[in-house]
């Protein structure tokens, strides 16, 4: 992990064992392991003036996006930013505030990747595109920008 990422990224929630690989119907087997040096290799590719420009969030990787309640229970997810954009933070912000979080979802990434590279392309693609959210980009001009 370079110097100018927070230590610790990616975090992959600890279970009692290592899971075996995942394979969607069309998709592509890899281990967590794998997968986890996909997402390390997408985080160290960030410019490290971007890097160190982020501020309090930490990226998780975990198996699938759990639909909430009141959404579509069908609701296929990539990866996800939860928090408060840079460019909404007020003075009071930093008092007490947790992370933002930064969750990439390894089964729906799998599921639509053919080949390693796919997978590498795709979760650099959502790195780049959870970050932008941190940033307070949405997603009409991510999509405009060719990150959506």
């Amino acid at each position: 992990m370079p110097a100018t990422l927070p230590p610790g990224l990616p975090i992959v929630p600890e279970g009692p064992s290592e899971p075996l690989p995942f394979t969607g119907p069309h998709g592509f087997t890899m281990s967590a392991d794998e997968f986890e040096a996909a997402v390390q290799d997408a985080l160290d590719s960030i410019p490290g003036k971007l890097a160190r420009a982020m501020d309090n969030v930490a990226v998780f990787i975990e198996d699938d996006y759990v639909p909430r309640p009141g959404e579509d229970p069908d609701t296929v997810l990539l990866g996800l930013y939860e928090g408060v954009p840079l460019t909404e933070r007020d003075s009071w912000w930093g008092a007490g505030s947790l992370p933002d979080r930064i969750t990439i979802f390894r089964e729906p990434i799998l599921d639509i990747c053919s080949s390693r590279e796919d997978v590498i392309h795709e979760v650099a693609v959502t790195v780049v595109h959870e970050i932008a959210h941190h940033f307070g980009i949405d997603d009409d001009r991510l999509h405009e920008l060719g990150w959506g």
